[in-house]
């Protein structure tokens, strides 16, 4: 029988948007609709300034080449890709590209999380261990201040979906100095390497390994969304790429969003480089090994293929991120229906960590800047959004009607900080 259920559902989800399509007014189309700066309060001249500073950090041989976005009440008014997706080709940078777009990976699967939550299918105070029976009765690491050999003891609660959601878990990554060679020696994938395995495999591995402190005890970023992606597996009964791929990238029309890209469309996923020895460099073609964290470019398209990473596995482009982004800053709502209720964005990104975290905030899925301490830059209190592995950012402004979105490919990115000036450079071009 060559039509499977998996490809049945898909061929429904996709006539069902084409017909939602065709039916109704679109918000976020096949193509965010796009306006004059000054029609939706910006000024053309400044945002100008964009360009010429991503030129600069171009000539500065800080990065090879970005596509920067500028959304603000619905519609693109800045849109431009600079330099080259391939330097050593002399490929040009183009506003379709595709980025690995890494940890941005976490809003989305964190989404997928709130819809099922929706359904009723679980609360926020549940353990893991009740959908994920491997996280039943979790240790946690104790090192002997006198340098003695390392032990466990059992946490004094168990996980929950909230503490994985903000990342209060007692879970890290493997650059941890504490776990991460426990972590490596288990073969717990990080998304960012080829992995010979699922991510049931990786988050079984992950299970077994000690916590890092008791579950809400403090903030560490995790692969807490990992478990999350998992979780979305086991409560939806669908493998997590086809959730995601039904239930929010085609009824947003994000058509160039995957955790492997087809082969036909990876000549535009844009050329990985780092600053290595003070000097931007092709990203070499073997794996880099930093401490315990091995990471890779290759992984999009090279390997096995089977690793659904839900904290950091997706390859997008700046169109297609900002469609999603769109959703969230319109309440959930996506053509007049609700991927999700303006509630549950509220609860999303509205701090969840108090004292115990950083002077960030983090709700569910979302930094949110100037709450707990004042701005560092230009923006506004309740911004949110965050940031990937490999140099691409967004926030999402809801009282300015506003989405910046930022794409480059860089790792270790070294002290460039083009990134932090392209935001600004947003700002201040508002004028109404």
């Amino acid at each position: 029988m060559t039509l499977t259920v998996a490809g049945l559902r898909r061929s429904c989800a996709f006539v069902c948007f084409v017909l939602s399509s065709v039916a109704g007014s679109m918000a976020i189309g096949q193509q965010l609709p796009t306006a004059s700066p000054e029609s939706v309060g910006l000024s053309s001249e400044r945002l100008q300034r964009i360009a010429v500073a991503v030129d600069q950090s171009i000539k500065d041989q800080q990065i090879a080449g970005a596509v920067t976005m500028v959304v603000r009440h619905g519609k693109v008014a800045w849109v431009k890709g600079q330099g080259m997706l391939d330097r050593e080709s002399a490929k040009p940078m183009p506003q379709d590209a595709m980025f690995r777009i890494c940890s941005m990976t976490k809003p989305i699967t964190t989404v997928a999380v709130m819809m099922l939550y929706e359904e009723g299918k679980f609360q926020l105070e549940d353990p893991i261990s009740k959908y994920l029976p491997e996280f039943k009765n979790p240790k946690v690491l104790v090192k002997p201040a006198n340098g003695g050999a390392a032990y466990s003891i059992p946490a004094t609660r168990e996980i929950t979906i909230r503490d994985l959601l903000r990342h209060t878990s007692g879970l890290t990554y493997n650059w941890n100095q504490d776990l991460g060679k426990m972590y490596d020696d288990a073969n717990v994938a990080t998304g960012i390497m080829q992995y010979d395995g699922t991510i049931a495999d990786s988050v079984k591995r992950l299970a077994a390994q000690p916590l890092l402190f008791n579950p809400g005890e403090r903030w560490e970023y995790s692969l807490g969304v990992d478990v999350l992606g998992r979780l979305v597996e086991v409560v939806s009964g669908m493998p997590l790429d086809e959730f995601l791929r039904a239930r929010i990238f085609e009824p947003l029309g994000m058509k160039d969003t995957y955790f492997f890209p087809p082969q036909e469309k990876v000549s535009r996923l844009a050329t990985a480089y780092g600053i290595f020895d003070g000097k931007m460099t092709r990203f070499p073609d073997k794996p880099v090994v930093d401490g315990f964290l091995t990471y890779s470019a290759d992984y999009p398209y090279n390997g096995p293929k089977k690793l659904f990473s839900g904290g950091g596995g997706l390859v997008s482009t700046a169109e297609d991120y900002a469609r999603f982004c769109q959703m969230v800053l319109d309440n959930g709502t996506i053509n007049g229906k609700h991927l999700l209720s303006r509630k549950t964005i509220e609860l999303m990104t509205h701090d969840q960590l108090g004292k115990i975290g950083p002077e960030q905030g983090f709700g569910l899925g979302f930094g949110i800047d100037g709450t707990k301490a004042p701005l560092d830059e230009l923006g506004t209190p309740g911004e949110f959004g965050w940031g990937g592995f490999f140099y691409t950012t967004f926030t999402i402004d809801p009282k300015e009607q506003m989405i910046v979105i930022f794409m480059v490919q860089l790792h270790p990115a070294g002290d460039v900080n083009i990134q932090n000036v392209v935001k600004t450079l947003a700002y201040q071009a508002i004028n109404d």
